[in-house]
Order: structure tokens, then sequence, then C-alpha cells
């Protein structure tokens, strides 16, 4: 019966002969735009019969296909495109079912204008917004298809850019029509992004493939945006085969067909789309997708680029990894930048036994991803970040020590290049920077504090190994972290230094000055003139000199603040301590001398007031002192380039403080050396060959600054005279003895002592007591005599005050209270009329000699004084 019917049309089923209708006898015609309208009508009065029309047409479409009908298949294509736009019904969804398995044929065929066919007609759909949900839909063909598409290896490049243009547009459009919907597959699974980022990145990697011209009429189907519902088609049609296989479209002008058609793109757009090459759309689609990932999606999204770098090697060139990144970062949103760097972190991790060139690669994008992502914090784990970086640098210093991978040193590991470590390294320090530079002030000083703390230092009993001659593990680490730490320190500003810059940081890097390694000092002098360098001045002092005006510098200057007296008043006397000894190191050379200087002249220009400036000016009279002296027997150059170094700072601190007075004596003293002894000065010693003279023992009055005068003229001017006059004597502590200088110890032990090398009457000392076992004996058993007698006299004040009536008690309290307030008085008359100065006597502004006393506060006792 059916057989029947179909020989006779009329008998047909009436969708069945409205759709045979839109095609005309001769394909070259084209769609039968009347047929057309009256199949839409159709679909859109009987909503019910469109799952049958689509069938239908796909059926119809198949047999074209197999039978090499090519300008039928177009046609069919053209009527499903436009029923699909027309038609928005609840039975849509059969509709849609027929279509997708007429685009999955046309992408099955071998030719390729067949799949840019229908991957055009999957982009119009793509963009239409269905109103009915669909819950068995799936695109797993299309995702695997499209990805193959995209690494189209044809042999003619203008079709193989076609058709890799064609996979791109198809992963766009598949990640727009599931990206938003919860009941379509989704799209965010791994098992769909380890195929669409790789064939994204696939094509932005072959950049070097040249642009496609424009040529024949599907070039323009693939060139239409994503956002156009157009149909392209010729009025005059004739498909005429190829010799590669593939077919031409050939005509002139074009229509628009369809009802539902939302708009045309421009002239000028649809030029700009033909342009487009396959790396350019790549990276459009690339940035779409990334933009519309949400936070639990974003890890499925970045994996498949880390697995793509990695499979492809492409991390030792690292410029496309970093470009890849670069277009990860700028395209997420910016709360989700701290997951990019947590999966580059792991990745990391997981590549720590990997060539340094890759590791070093990986460490560049984060580099850059910090840059990026500078939003004020990197994310919730800030300290994770710096102790995965510098797990990283110690593992490096392990590999390049122990040449191999792996620490049992077994035969077949792969053999370490030593530069490629050091090269790694730099990467890491350089990376560590650039993430303390997207940090507050306050997190910023929690990053130095938790380096510090890495820094193996002597007083943290740290033991120092050696690993093999001349070097050792302890030591690399501490130059590393030290590089590290002035890294994050470079920038660094705050208004409150006190609180960003704790004693549980200043404590271990002011003693690391100490250290005999010249290289570790020198690293850490640049630390602390970074950290007090708040109005970026330390360019301006790169070298030492003598300026004549200092307004040339145009230096930024503000007032001290509360704060910043504060640190100093807590701080000051540990800094100047650790200056003056860092003076009296035989190993410095030049650089260490700029440090020197720099670190005075930020402390006079950021934290300084008018006690600041007294104790700077004490301190580098006491530095000229000890070259002058020279009691721990430095050589020439070094005496040499510490009476420079008072002359400039001393030159720079008289400009700043303004007085007429110093000025004209610094300018004095300092013409007089230009004259006399220009090895004195830092013109003749900080330069490349440096000038100096052996015969330093004896210098003349008038090269020398002199106490005496300073602290005149400054006295004149309001300044405290008696503190002037008053030489600085570092304080011996325990961290001398852990730095390992027996020389600095013993002339610090010498100075303690409160008398004068100008006075002519010294104490003789008494003799040591000889220490025996019987004394040490005798001072136990006393011990424990003293504490059995204190204990007992407690027992005896508590029963009193437990049974005493409150008349004795009261009197017992007001007896105390007359000795206390005697004592009181006894203390500031002590205070007001002090002992004679150790440091002699002066003349006085009136020519007089007068007495200068050491206030007690000031004054050094021995250690063995007891309170």
């Amino acid at each position: 019966m059916y057989g029947v019917c179909g020989c006779c049309g009329a008998l047909r089923p009436r969708y069945k002969r409205l759709v045979d209708n839109i095609f005309p006898e001769d394909s070259e015609d084209g769609l039968v735009k009347a047929n057309m309208e009256k199949l839409t009508f159709y679909a859109l009065s009987a909503p019910e019969k469109l799952d049958r029309i689509g069938a239908y047409l796909s059926e119809r479409l198949s047999r074209d296909v197999s039978r090499h009908r090519y300008g039928y298949v177009c046609i069919a294509m053209e009527a499903l495109d436009q029923l699909l736009m027309a038609c928005h019904c609840q039975s849509i969804n059969l509709f849609v079912e027929s279509f997708l398995k007429m685009v999955a044929k046309l992408l099955e065929s071998e030719k390729p204008n067949l799949q840019i066919l229908g991957t055009n007609s999957f982009v119009k759909f793509a963009n239409i917004e269905e109103d009915t949900p669909s819950y068995h839909r799936s695109y797993d063909f299309f995702v695997s298809r499209f990805s193959e598409m995209c690494h189209s290896s044809y042999e003619d490049m203008e079709i193989r850019t076609k058709i890799r243009m064609a996979g791109i547009k198809g992963l766009q459009g598949v990640v727009r029509k599931t990206v938003n919907d919860e009941l379509q597959a989704n799209i965010w699974d791994p098992q769909h992004m380890d195929k669409i980022v790789p064939s994204l990145l696939y094509n932005l990697q072959n950049i070097e493939e040249t642009e496609s011209p424009v040529g024949s009429m599907y070039m323009n189907l693939c060139a239409l945006p994503v956002s156009s519902f157009t149909i392209v088609l010729g009025e005059a049609k004739t498909w005429q085969p190829q010799s590669t296989g593939g077919i031409i479209l050939k005509g002139k002008g074009a229509v628009q067909g369809g009802r539902a058609l939302s708009r045309s793109p421009s002239p000028l757009q649809s030029a700009d789309k033909e342009k487009e090459s396959p790396a350019e759309l790549a990276e459009r689609c690339l940035r779409e997708l990334l933009g519309r990932a949400a936070y639990g999606n974003i890890k499925n999204a970045i994996k498949p680029v880390l697995m793509h770098l990695d499979n492809h090697s492409l991390w030792e060139p690292k410029v496309f990894a970093i470009q890849c990144f670069k277009i990860i970062m700028y395209s997420i949103q910016p709360q989700h930048s701290h997951l990019v760097i947590q999966q580059l972190l792991s990745h990391l991790d997981a590549n720590s036994k990997s060539a340094a060139t890759v590791r070093a690669g990986i460490v560049e994008v984060l580099s850059e991803a910090a840059v990026i992502a500078a939003t004020g914090s990197v994310g919730p784990t800030v300290l994770e970040v710096f102790n995965t970086l510098l797990r990283q640098l110690r593992l490096s210093i392990d590999y390049e020590l122990t040449g191999s991978y792996d620490s049992a040193g077994n035969v077949g590991t792969k053999i370490i290049k030593e530069h490629e470590e050091r090269m790694f390294q730099e990467a890491v320090i350089k990376t560590i920077g650039s993430f303390a530079s997207t940090l507050p002030a306050y997190q910023r000083s929690e990053v130095m504090l938790f380096i510090m703390g890495k820094v193996p230092l002597p007083s943290m009993h740290h033991p120092m190994e050696p690993v093999k001659p001349g070097e050792n593990r302890n030591r690399l680490m501490q130059i590393m972290l030290l590089k590290s730490l002035l890294q994050v320190s470079l920038g660094f500003q705050c208004s409150n230094m006190l609180t960003a810059l704790p004693s549980s940081f200043l404590d271990p890097l002011l003693s690391s000055t100490l250290m005999e390694d010249a290289e570790l000092r020198l690293f850490v002098l640049e630390i602390l003139v970074s950290l007090i360098d708040r109005h970026d001045n330390r360019h301006k002092f790169s070298t030492i000199s003598t300026v004549p005006d200092i307004a040339v510098l145009k230096l930024k200057v503000d007032k001290c603040s509360r704060q910043d007296t504060l640190f100093m008043k807590k701080h000051s006397q540990q800094l100047y301590r650790h200056i003056y000894l860092s003076c009296n190191d035989p190993c410095n050379v030049q650089a260490h001398y700029e440090a020197l200087y720099a670190l005075l002249v930020m402390i006079s220009i950021e934290l300084a007031n008018e006690e600041v400036v007294v104790d700077l000016i004490r301190l580098v009279l006491a530095v000229q002192d000890l070259a002058l002296n020279n009691e721990d027997n430095l050589p020439a150059y070094n005496r040499c380039a510490l009476h420079a170094l008072c002359a400039a700072y001393l030159n720079l601190i008289s400009q700043l403080t303004t007085v007429p007075a110093f000025c004209q004596h610094i300018h004095e003293v300092i013409e007089m050396r230009k004259k006399e002894g220009p090895y004195l000065l830092p013109e003749d010693i900080f330069v490349e060959k440096p000038r100096w003279s052996k015969s330093v023992d004896q210098i003349d009055t008038e090269l020398l600054f002199l106490q005496s005068k300073v602290s005149e003229v400054l006295g004149g001017s309001g300044y405290n005279s008696d503190r002037l006059s008053t030489p600085y004597v570092p304080q011996l502590t325990d961290e001398d003895r852990l730095s390992k200088r027996k020389s600095i110890g013993e002339t610090i032990s010498l100075q303690v002592e409160v008398e004068s090398r100008n006075s002519p009457e010294k104490e003789e000392k008494a003799p040591a007591e000889e220490i025996t076992f019987e004394t040490l004996k005798k001072a136990i058993v006393d011990s424990v005599a003293v504490e059995e007698q204190e204990r007992e006299r407690r027992r005896q004040v508590v029963e009193k005050f437990q049974k005493a009536p409150f008349e004795e008690i009261a009197a017992h309290c007001g007896a105390r209270a007359s000795l206390l307030q005697s004592k009181l008085n006894q203390i500031f008359e002590l205070t007001i009329r002090p002992p004679p100065s150790p440091s002699g006597t002066i003349t006085a502004a009136y020519g007089q000699p007068q007495n200068h006393s050491i206030p007690v506060y000031e004054m050094k006792f021995p250690d063995l004084c007891v309170y």
C-alpha cells in the first residue's frame, strides 16, 4: 500500500509533497522560495508534523550525499536551517535530532566543503536559544569531530586552513550551546576539555601558516560571524568537481533566506572576518571559553593547557607558554587568578625532577601571571606560594651540588648542568620579586619575615656541612635567600616601619652583617637600604662623592613622622652598632663602602630627627677614629676608604642640617684634603683604579674632622653639644661571639671600659680571681643556702601580713616609702651633678676649661658589675 502511494504523488502525505516541491528540477536553480514559504507556514501551523519533515529532509539529504548530488545537499541544508530558525514549538527537539543527524552526516564526509557546510549549519543552530529543554541530547561526536578538524593535515594549505577554521568555529558553537545550559552535557568535564583546549592551542601554535585568500562563496560561509544567522547563497549556483575532490560554489550576488534572520554583517565586518587566521580565531575562541568558566571549572580548563605544553616541549622556549597564560590571565575573571597560580605551582612541584630549562619556563610563566594578577593578593595562601618557590630553590641547590636528581646518586641518573640550575635559581628569585610586588605592605613584611626565617645563620644552630671542596649547601642557601629577600624589599613602602619591620625580622637580618662572607654582607646592606628608601632616592647615591651642592640631586625628603621616631628609638643603636662593625671589616671592597654610604644617607633622609643626626655624626667620627688608630690592622686601602666615606657623608649631612659654621668646617677640611691628601677623598679612592697612600698613620690635624670643632659649631645652633662631644662606643653582645670576629670583640671589650685614650691616669685592673674546683663547689653550696633563706623570708612576710595588726603594717609601709624617697633623692642628685667624664676637658666658647660628663644612662659598665 505504501509503495503504491509512493508512486502516486497525489496520494503521498502533504508534508512530503511540500518538501519535494522545494527542490527544483535542476539544482543550479537553487531553492524554490515560494514553495519554501509554504513549507514553513505548514510547519508553523502543524508543529506536530515538524519531526516528520525533519526526518524526510534527512532521508533525502542522505540519499543525495551518497549519490554525490551536492547541489541538492546544499538546498536540503538551507531548508533545514530556515525551518530550524523559524519554528520554536514543543516538538522542536525531534526536529533538532534530525538536523544534528544531517550535520553529523556532512561532518563524516571526506569532502572538505561538505564538512564546512555542516559546520556552518551547526554554528547557526548553536546561536538559537531553544524554548524547550532537552534531556538526552549529546554533543560528544561534535566535540571529537570538530577537534579532529582543528588538527587537519590536508595537503592543500588553503583548504587545510578552511577546515581548521571550521573546526574552531564548531568548537565555539558547542561551547556556546552547552556552557550555560545545565540540562545539556557538561562541556567542562575533562573528557571534553582534553579535546577542546589542545585543539585551540594547536592552532595558536601554528601561526606561521599563511592566510587563505578570499575565493569561493564557501569561504564566505566560513567567514560569517557566529552571531549572524545569515545564509549566503548565490542566485546562480554551479557545482563543479575539483581535482582535489572538493566543490566550488560559483555565482554572484547574495540573498538572505529565512524569516528569523537577526542581522547581516556590514561589508567592513565581513572583510575583517575573511582576513582572520586560524590562530586569531583560536585565540578569540579560547578567550570566550575561559571567560565563561566558573570558579569550579578553572582547574579542568587549565590542566589541558599544562599537559599540552608538556607533551609538545613548549616550556623551554617559554615564549608560547607565556603567550598562552597571558591570554588565560586576561580572559578569566580577576577573582579566579589565584586558581591559575595554584595550578602552576602544583605543576612546578610535579616537575621538580624535570630538566632545569623546563622548570625555569614554568617559573617564568608564574612570574608573568603574578604581574597580571596584581590585585593586592595572590590568594588566601600567600605564604604557601613563597614556600613552594623556596622549596624549589633548595632542591635546585641540592641538584647543583650533587649533580643528580637522585640524592642517592644511582648510576644512570640524568646529569645536571650547573649553569642551567643557576639560570633556574635566578628565575625563581625573579618570580619571588614579581609575587611580592603584587602584595600590600603588611603581607610583604610577613613574606620577608618568612624568608628570613629560612636563612641558615650560626645563631639558628644550622650546621655548616661542606658538600664538595670550596662550597657548602648553607652558603648557597644564604646567598639565594638573601637575593630573594632583596627582590622582595625592592619598592617596599610603608608608613609605619615599626610594625612592618619587627624585631623578629631586623635582629637576624642585622646579625647577618657580621658574617665573614663578604658577598652575604653586601646583600644584607643592600636589603637595609631598600627597606629604608621609601622615596626612591637610592639611585642618586649609587657612587660616593663630595657633592658641592646637593640641590642638584633633587632629593625627596619628608619630615620624620612619629612612627619613624619610635622606630629609631627602638632600633637606632642596633643599626649604628652594625654599621660601625661593618666598616671595620678588612674584606670590604668598593661595593661595600658604597652600600654603607647609601645606608647612612637613607637613614639621614628618611628617619632622621635632631637626635638621630647627632648620633649619626658621632658614629661617622668614630669610624674616622677607627681608621686613624687602626687597632685591627686594616689595610691601607680600607683605611683611606673609611676616611673618604666619612668625608662624603659629612659633606652631605652638613648641607642637610644647613648650619653655616658646620658646612664651613667640612668644606675647609675637604679643600685641604684636595691639596695635601687627595687619597682621603672618594674621588681618588672609589674609582676603577684607586690611588691611595700607605702612609696613613701620620695624618695632619688639618685633614681630619675634629669632634671638638663639630661639637662647638653645632652646639651653637641648638644641637646637644654634650652628646656630640661624647665619642661613640658600640656595645659588646653575644652576637659578636657568634660572628667569630675575635679582633672586633677584643676592640669592643677594651672600649667598654670607662676610660679615655687621652686621659693621663688609668686605673689598674684588678687581677682576675682564680677559679678552682673548691670555688665552684662553694658557689653551688652558697646558692642553695641563699635560696633557703629567701624562701624562709618570703614565708615570714606572708605570715606577717596575714596576722599583724593594721597599724603595724601601715607603719612598716610608711618607713619603706621614706627609704625609697631618700634613694630617689640620691639618684636625682647624682644625675644633676654627674661624676667627671673620662673624656677629659675641652675648651668652652669663652676659652675656659669645662668638664663634659657622660650621662648616667649612657655610661658603659663592665659585664660583672652588679646592681
